[in-house]
């Protein structure tokens, strides 16, 4: 464990945190409450963050440049490859790496499968929070954490609700303390380095997610293929959701376009909150087989395409 660090309240100090977990741990989030707003897809179906998002916190100082890495799992394809990929690139690049684990599901074999890759980089600056602790009796929190902490060693662990907030302004305070010193790498009040046409389409994919559960496969994607600023300030937003048959087209469209209809209308009203603008959203569904061989996608999703 590492004493507790200082610094100084009038330099500016900056630097990149990574957080890492198994799917479905909660890192989007905390993400968006570590940041204050959304910035990365939520969404129950596991898996769903894909490419790394910047996110950006000002803490006193200090400028911390988050990257909300996909959920660390054993890769079956090349989609799968190609996101932890992402993950451990995010953790190599990191001054500091939160660890973040479900403390219902507990140390898990996906859990202790990341500890253990962490033995192997030898990462300093590495911490641990354990979410979700509300709903889990404090005795049995406390076995937890001690069992993790002597598996690996943590420079802190905290315990945190990243849903209801707790705990979350002192994993935030004690990694700005872990930043190095040095100039901002973003305007004090910009919140994510994603471009818009970007974030736009993780807003509808969300969307899908949440309006179709378990009916749709977790391979679809969503591009954003034309934005255009209208003279009045509005913006026309066209996407594409890819699908890989026509059966499950047929399921984004639903039965005289109401499922369609009604995705495009959540979607449209968090972008029109989160971009502060009239939005005018246009969604197609189009059937491309094996669209997840593709190197065109991943460069739309911003991964990089596995070989082989």
């Amino acid at each position: 464990m590492t004493e507790d660090i200082e610094v100084s309240p009038t330099a500016p100090h900056c630097g990149y945190v990574a957080i890492v977990g198994a799917p479905n741990a909660g890192k989007s989030t905390l993400l968006n409450r570590l940041v204050g707003a959304k910035v990365s897809i939520v969404s129950k179906k596991v898996q769903t963050t894909r490419a790394r998002i910047t996110a950006i916190a000002m803490q006193g100082e200090t400028q911390l440049v988050f990257l909300d890495t996909p959920g660390i799992f054993t890769p079956k394809r090349r989609l799968d490859r190609a996101m932890v990929n992402a993950a451990w690139s995010g953790v190599d690049e990191g001054d500091a790496v939160l660890l973040l684990i479900d403390a219902e599901r507990g140390f898990d074999e996906e859990s202790r499968a990341i500890v253990d890759a962490f033995k192997n980089r030898k990462r300093k600056n590495v911490l641990l929070a354990l979410n979700k602790v509300d709903a889990v009796q404090r005795e049995k929190l406390l076995g937890l954490a001690k069992e993790i902490s002597e598996a690996y060693d943590f420079e802190r662990v905290f315990m945190i609700s990243a849903e209801k907030g707790t705990g979350v302004d002192d994993v935030r305070a004690d990694l700005a303390k872990r930043m190095p010193a040095g100039p901002w790498l973003y305007p004090e009040d910009q919140l994510a380095d994603v471009p818009m046409r970007f974030l736009a389409a993780e807003i509808t994919r969300e969307q899908v997610y949440r309006s179709l559960h378990d009916e749709l496969p977790y391979a679809i994607t969503v591009e954003t293929e034309n934005w255009k600023d209208q003279k009045d300030g509005s913006a026309r937003i066209d996407q594409v959701i890819f699908v890989e048959r026509d059966s499950q087209k047929k399921i984004v469209l639903g039965e005289k376009g109401q499922m369609i209809k009604r995705i495009g209308a959540f979607a449209r009203k968090i972008m029109e909150e989160q971009f502060e603008r009239r939005v005018h959203l246009f969604l197609f569904v189009k059937v491309r087989e094996d669209w997840g061989d593709d190197p065109e996608r991943y460069e739309a999703m911003g991964l990089d395409f596995p070989k082989g």
